[in-house]
């Protein structure tokens, strides 16, 4: 677990840059595709394979429509998972493609990297992520320029590389989201900002058209936030529940088309009579097409990956103003699935010329040590694939009766192409365009934009324009007020959470008439973005405001979503508000949703206890310094940095009698790990997976410190203790390894530590 710690110092006194292109000829493999199948009317296409690229991970696109890979060579190269901090990780520029569509030149932007997991390209350059460090590196003739250092707690370098933050992508808010991330980046007058946002996923993150995020969890293909982001934390009292990081189907099922050597394969429910996986073990990369090569119904479609099955799986999504579901595409099938126990699809990317690209790490071992059972190990190293180290492909899916649109050169159009380029039905070409607007800062731009923001018949480019309009610094009230009343509804949304800057007093009867004009629609959407828009204009008015969010309240008294957005939008004035409730509200009878909400809220605020995100806890004893380490870098994957579970991964450790109660229980569990499901004070959690054992990974001292600092930072007090609980022996750790490594359940380690 020591990784990339002298892989990162090495970074500071160099960067390989390799300025030659590489043109392997007729190296490059002719690949079968015989093993794969697809479904009907769409072709598989190499776009990139070994030699050129090893173990990719995540891609991105540049202006001129060339393919910027992170190549993770490190990640797992052995069975035993020794040699991981070998700064041999890379990014790499392919393009030159032949007749077959094949990619024939490699050129290495940077070299020598540990384990680099994420990448960017915006405001002309390269953001990337090597753990534990953010970067941001200026390109000048795809050679490094200016590097700057965005954040250096990005990730944790100690922790597990399969939970650490990924994903860097740009929002359409003009803000760069990561997935298992609670910061989001942004670069205005040539600083970086960091602000808070919800904590999302594992690994990979995508958006819809309108702007919301989608990412997933190991064993949850698909989940989402129903509102746009950082619209549900304007509260720091209230953690919202109802409405982010929701799970969009319950359905875990897929197809695969052989067994396959999956981790907890020896677990009951997980393997078929066949001995096929039966759910999702390793869900990641999740994309929603917006690209325009497709068939119209495979528009805002989810697809997802799934490694350890071979597998890429497709859902439809369905969208409602309080909730968004999807639904596979097929009971049966997949999209895309292989026999090939190589192909490795991490991450899906769409494409400038309309198509999509799944990036096939094509490695044996998917499984970190950290986490790798007995099983798992001898199942991969039973079929040599642990030897599978040095290959590495993206592909490209294309629908065979349409061809790939040509990808024009970005760098070369006026201001004026780039703003019509807003109107592409391509979302990779309308994302691209509108950040080259910001980032030239051409403001002779403008008045097209403002013009493009009233055309009533185009509300995706309006909302692009919008946004660019903000980049540019260029947004006024009367515009946005304009906007707000006269657009389609989710042009209003976007326009009513731009407006929150403009709260002013001279704005004041303006925003007060644009509420009456608003709530006269009765849509829901834009009832639910005024909801959660209004708390800037509450703090300036509350007695003109408070009324306006009492009604909305009123409108929708039966979703919690709406009145997490209502509440979102009170900061410390949760008892002033209830006094502008209807008669039917105010009384908490175990039906008025907003009652409870509020009334949970105000407790928060007493007890000063806030969302997470905005709260970074330090560790009060120096001596915990190791434990804390561990579990950030590990157990926080799982548990949470805050100790109160993650939805769809782990119980709560805050306040669990398995850490407030015996040393023996707690140290059992980590030394052996714990498969669900398991009460926490009389509430049971079920899971699919299992926690894995760490009698192996840590030592004696390390588990003691581990237990240390749980019981400081989640066990309530203890008054008996004034001076604290006792520090955990490592001897005591010691006597309970000879009990055996056990898989555990809850009822064999209640009977084993009676």
């Amino acid at each position: 677990m020591r990784i990339g710690i002298r892989g990162q110092a090495l970074f500071f006194f160099w960067i390989t840059v390799l300025a030659s292109c590489t043109t392997p000829g007729e190296d490059i493999p002719d690949i079968s595709f015989d093993q794969y199948k697809i479904a009907d009317g769409f072709e598989i296409q190499l776009a990139a394979s070994e030699p050129l690229i090893e173990a990719p991970v995540a891609m991105d696109f540049d202006n001129r429509g060339r393919m910027w890979i992170i190549e993770m060579r490190g990640f797992m190269p052995n069975i035993a998972g020794s040699g991981e901090d070998a700064p041999n990780g890379r990014i790499s520029i392919v393009d030159g493609w032949d007749k077959k569509g094949r990619a024939r030149n490699v050129k290495v932007f940077l070299d020598s990297l540990v384990l680099p997991r994420a990448i960017a390209l915006v405001y002309g350059g390269v953001l990337y992520a090597a753990p534990p460090n953010l970067w941001f590196v200026e390109i000048k003739d795809d050679k490094p320029g200016k590097r700057v250092l965005v954040d250096s707690l990005y990730a944790d370098a100690y922790s597990n590389p399969e939970n650490q933050a990924n994903g860097l992508m740009m929002g359409i808010d003009n803000w760069i989201y990561s997935a298992y991330s609670t910061t989001r980046y942004q670069m205005k007058d040539g600083k970086w900002i960091h602000e808070p946002t919800s904590f999302r996923g594992q690994f990979g993150i995508t958006k819809d058209n309108f702007g919301r995020l989608y990412y997933n969890y190991n064993e949850v293909q698909l989940v989402g936030d129903y509102l746009l982001p950082n619209t549900l934390i304007g509260n720091p009292y209230m953690k919202p529940k109802e409405a982010i990081n929701k799970a969009l189907t319950d359905n875990q099922h897929i197809y695969p088309l052989h067994p396959t050597t999956v981790n907890r394969g020896y677990v009951e429910g997980i393997l078929n009579e066949d001995s096929i996986l039966k759910k999702f073990t390793a869900a990641c990369g999740p994309l929603i097409y917006r690209g325009d090569q497709y068939p119209a119904d495979y528009r805002q479609n989810a697809f997802v990956c799934e490694p350890e099955a071979n597998l890429v799986k497709r859902n439809i999504l369905s969208f409602e103003a309080l909730k968004t579901t999807a639904a596979q595409a097929w009971d049966d099938k997949e999209f895309l699935v292989s026999t090939d126990e190589g192909f490795r699809p991490v991450n899906l990317s769409n494409g400038p010329d309309g198509a999509m690209y799944v990036v096939d790490m094509h490695r044996g071992v998917m499984q970190h040590r950290v986490s790798a059972t007995p099983y798992y190990r001898e199942g991969i190293v039973r079929k040599k694939l642990d030897t599978l180290i040095s290959a590495g492909r993206i592909l490209r899916i294309k629908y065979k009766r349409q061809q790939p649109a040509v990808v024009p050169d970005l760098n070369t159009l006026s201001g004026t192409e780039l703003v019509s380029l807003l109107k592409s039905e391509n979302g990779w070409i309308r994302d691209r365009a509108q950040q080259l607007l910001i980032f030239r800062n051409d403001r002779s731009v403008i008045p097209v934009l403002e013009a493009l923001t009233r055309d009533q018949k185009e509300t995706l480019p309006a909302i692009h324009a919008l946004h660019a309009l903000e980049g540019l610094d260029a947004l006024s009230f009367e515009l946005l007020n304009r906007v707000a009343v006269s657009g389609a509804p989710e042009l209003t949304a976007h326009a009513l959470l731009l407006l929150k800057s403009f709260n002013t007093a001279g704005h004041l009867g303006a925003m007060e008439k644009l509420c009456t004009d608003l709530s006269a629609r009765h849509d829901t959407t834009v009832d639910l973005y005024l909801a959660v828009s209004l708390g800037p204009w509450i703090a300036l008015a509350p007695n003109t405001f408070l009324p306006v969010l009492a009604t909305l309240s009123g409108t929708y008294p039966a979703s919690a979503v709406f009145q997490e957005a209502v509440v979102s939008s009170l900061r410390r004035m949760e008892d002033r508000f209830r006094s502008y409730l209807v008669p039917s509200q105010k009384e908490n009878n175990g039906e008025s949703k907003i009652i409870t909400l509020l009334d949970e809220t105000t407790k928060n605020r007493l007890e000063d206890k806030k969302n997470t995100i905005f709260v970074q806890r330090k560790i009060p004893i120096p001596g915990l310094q190791k434990g804390l380490v561990i579990y950030r870098g590990v157990c926080a994957g799982c548990h949470g940095a805050d100790g109160e579970g993650i939805e769809h991964m782990a119980p709560p450790l805050m306040g669990s009698q398995y850490v407030s109660g015996s040393n023996a229980r707690l140290g059992m569990i980590i030394l052996n790990g714990l498969e669900g499901p398991v009460h926490i004070n009389g509430k049971p959690f079920t899971f699919n997976g299992a926690m894995p054992k760490f009698r192996d990974i840590y030592t004696d001292e390390e588990i003691a410190g581990i237990m240390d600092y749980l019981h400081n930072s989640f066990a309530p007090a203890d008054p008996k203790l004034s001076y604290g609980r006792p520090p955990v022996k490592p001897a005591e750790i010691k006597a309970l390894r000879s009990k055996g490594p056990v898989s555990l359940t809850e009822e064999s380690l209640l009977k084993m530590t009676e």
